[in-house]
């Protein structure tokens, strides 16, 4: 690699430091003016929740990057920056000017996806119903009327939606 490309990738990776640090440092908290979320609706707190949590896993992100970035810049100083640290060979320049942080040739870069593991909320949360579900043709299908408990309780009819028998002889002399 030419110093003049080094010179333009070090410049690069300490542009992102920079910004990076900045990134971490004006993090959003999440505040609130509530005293309590007793009278709160539960959509309003999910979406609460929901903010809390991508704002958290953002800077996590922004973290991660800035200490991938930290030890690109420490590789450089050391004299390592542009070989593999798996095998020693060269990383070519390409790869470096599109990923700066890379200290590893393509061939050793963590590509593999993760299929198999689960989220760890798995194995808390339990299926919101007891009834029996089955799988038919990739189609899941509750053999409980589930719908009709739910109704038992209240819904959005109004009593000429519902039918009855009074109802039903009405229509019939009609005829």
């Amino acid at each position: 690699m030419k110093d003049e490309q080094l010179k333009q990738l070090k410049n690069q990776l300490q542009k992102q430091v920079e910004s990076l640090e900045e990134r971490v440092e004006h993090t959003e908290e999440f505040e609130t003016t509530e005293l309590s979320n007793y009278d709160n609706h539960p959509a309003d707190n999910a979406t609460d929740l929901y903010d809390q949590e991508r704002g958290i896993a953002l800077t996590q992100f922004k973290e991660e990057e800035l200490e991938e970035a930290k030890a690109a810049l420490a590789a450089i100083e050391e004299g390592t920056y542009g070989t593999c640290a798996v095998c020693g060979k060269d990383i070519p320049f390409e790869r470096l000017e599109a990923l700066p942080t890379a200290l590893t040739c393509i061939d050793h870069a963590d590509q593999e996806l993760d299929l198999e593991s689960r989220p760890p909320e798995e194995d808390v949360l339990q299926p919101s119903t007891g009834q029996p579900v089955e799988k038919e043709d990739n189609a899941i299908r509750d053999y409980q009327d589930s719908f009709e408990d739910v109704e038992d309780f209240g819904s959005s009819d109004t009593p000429q939606d519902q039918p009855n028998e009074d109802s039903q002889d009405f229509f019939k002399d009609d005829k």
